[in-house]
């Protein structure tokens, strides 16, 4: 802050000190904001590796066995079989907030219920490898939504505690700082504008005091 813009009043002073407080208030929030972010957002980050693993072996599961499905019928029984999906998946999102970070939350539903729906063909002139592909892809979706979820979450979390940090480092090397510095500016002002006036009132005392006494003397006389 520098000191020109400064007016040393009193009436400042009381001002700088109030927004000093509110900022270190708020730097020790901000601060514990981070901090609890920074925890939760490592969290995040831990689960995102272990559904990505998850999901990475799931889907090559299911790669390798539509292969397998692919090699023991032809072209075209495959495409035939895949062609009009029996089932329906609907999707829906939400969202709840955490450390003021509106992060999303996926969920599903099927069409119907019955699990045996996903299979849109005739067991008859289909392999049992394209049953597993199918399941295998069934089994990882739930997964696949999860991580989703948590791959936008941990997007959202470290937009929100960068944001957090370039306010902690604003208010700990800015703010905070020029406000102690005014503070520091306008007692100093304040101290030396009070002695000034106690010197002239004392010299105001001593000349009152010195024309008294020649008065006296003069009545004496």
């Amino acid at each position: 802050m520098a000191n020109a813009q400064v007016i040393p009043t009193r009436m400042e002073l009381t001002r700088l000190k109030k927004k000093l407080v509110t900022a270190v208030k708020g730097h020790r929030l901000l601060k514990d904001k981070r901090d609890e972010l920074m925890r939760q957002f490592l969290d995040l980050v831990r689960e995102n590796m272990e559904l990505r693993k998850k999901v990475e072996k799931g889907i090559s599961d299911a790669n390798r066995n539509f292969v397998l499905a692919k090699a023991g019928m032809s072209e075209e029984t495959l495409r035939e079989a895949l062609m009009a999906p029996k089932q329906e998946v609907y999707l829906t999102q939400d969202k709840k907030n955490v450390m003021s970070v509106d992060i999303p939350v996926f969920d599903y539903k099927t069409r119907t219920p019955d699990e045996s729906d996903m299979y849109a063909y005739g067991f008859a002139f289909t392999s049992s490898d394209l049953d597993d592909a199918v399941s295998s892809l069934a089994d990882v979706f739930p997964d696949m939504l999860k991580l989703a979820e948590v791959e936008k979450s941990c997007r959202l979390m470290a937009a929100e505690i960068e944001k957090t940090r370039r306010r902690v480092n604003a208010l700990e090397h800015v703010i905070i700082p020029d406000t102690q510095e005014g503070i520091r500016y306008i007692t100093m002002k304040l101290d030396e504008n009070e002695r000034s006036t106690q010197v002239r009132l004392m010299k105001v005392k001593d000349m009152m005091l010195e024309e008294t006494h020649r008065y006296s003397e003069k009545q004496d006389s």
